[in-house]
């Protein structure tokens, strides 16, 4: 067990404490982290036959900065929705982001790769600047001088209805975006840390349009609670409240199949599931009674990449 985890955990019941440690999430304020993190989902999203351009984006859980949705606006999408359960990123923080992501597009720069970002999945097969997608006529239209301008003062009003950038915190409710009106929602190491995954699954799926989807890449890693990657599966109930005291999120610690099923029930169909593994580094005997069920794949899946789209009552997919 983390001792200071669970030492923090219960100190956060102490009013002021957890502003203690307050940070930011670590990765968005990273120009290149947030232009390799969209380009990869937007390869990905090529790669298994999904639109490659959406014109209005969501983001889960963006964190330290608007970056990677700001990559998107500069590739070309026309709207931004943004959702976190705490304000992170800054206008100053966004704007420096910003320019510098004008920068790596308008140099065509290759997608950073593992040698730069190890952690940041999933892993593509090449890491060429995707110009099969961002071809010249895309570019000259997406990094015309006036649109540019425009996205960047909309970093300053993300707040006020009707900017191109949405910024929503805190988010709780599927009302934020009208029905169907998303192209593409994405989450970069979030979902793992959603409480209530099917009311998100739920909510994904009002958002988006007949013809969109979902792409997601979920870290199952217990996040520095255990010495052990999978060790946040071996504390029961009462000890992991403890240690997750009064913070405002930490870890929902579903396994992947707890996923497949959530998004299942709500109408979601997988096109793409790509799972990261690692050997277990707890035995069975050693899981809390509530993840004595678990698979030998869940026990090794460390993450997972997945791209899904909406069905039909029916069973079809809505875009056929």
């Amino acid at each position: 067990m983390k001792l200071k985890e669970l030492i923090y955990g219960v100190a956060t019941w102490v009013p002021g404490v957890k502003l203690l440690r307050a940070k930011g999430t670590g990765g968005t304020d990273s120009a290149r982290y947030c232009y390799s993190v969209w380009l990869r989902h937007l390869v990905m999203a090529k790669k298994n036959g999904l639109n490659p351009f959406p014109k209005i984006v969501a983001e889960l859980g963006p964190g330290d900065s608007l970056g990677i949705g700001l990559a998107a606006l500069i590739s070309g999408s026309d709207k931004y929705f943004a959702f976190d359960v705490v304000e992170h990123a800054s206008v100053a923080r966004n704007k420096k982001v910003f320019d510098e992501l004008v920068a790596l597009f308008n140099n065509r720069a290759p997608i950073p790769a593992d040698d730069e970002f190890p952690m940041v999945k999933p892993h593509l097969e090449s890491y060429d600047f995707p110009s099969d997608i961002l071809d010249e006529d895309r570019l000259a239209y997406a990094l015309e001088e006036s649109r540019l301008e425009h996205i960047r003062k909309s970093v300053g009003s993300s707040h006020r209805e009707g900017s191109l950038i949405q910024y929503k915190v805190p988010w709780h409710e599927k009302s934020m975006i009208e029905k169907e009106f998303v192209d593409m929602i994405y989450s970069q190491a979030v979902l793992e840390h959603v409480d209530d995954l099917t009311g998100a699954y739920r909510a994904m799926y009002s958002w988006l349009k007949s013809t969109g989807y979902m792409s997601h890449q979920i870290d199952f890693k217990c996040h520095g609670t255990a010495d052990e990657w999978n060790g946040h599966w071996a504390y029961s109930d009462f000890m992991w409240k403890l240690i997750k005291g009064k913070r405002p999120f930490l870890l929902n610690r579903e396994p992947h199949a707890t996923h497949l099923a959530s998004l299942t029930e709500v109408g979601f169909e997988l096109v793409c599931d790509i799972r990261m593994t690692s050997e277990s580094q707890i035995t069975r005997n050693e899981l809390a009674a509530k993840f004595k069920s678990i698979s030998d794949d869940d026990l090794r899946t460390s993450g997972a990449f997945i791209q899904a789209v909406k069905v039909t009552k029916g069973g079809a997919r809505q875009s056929e």
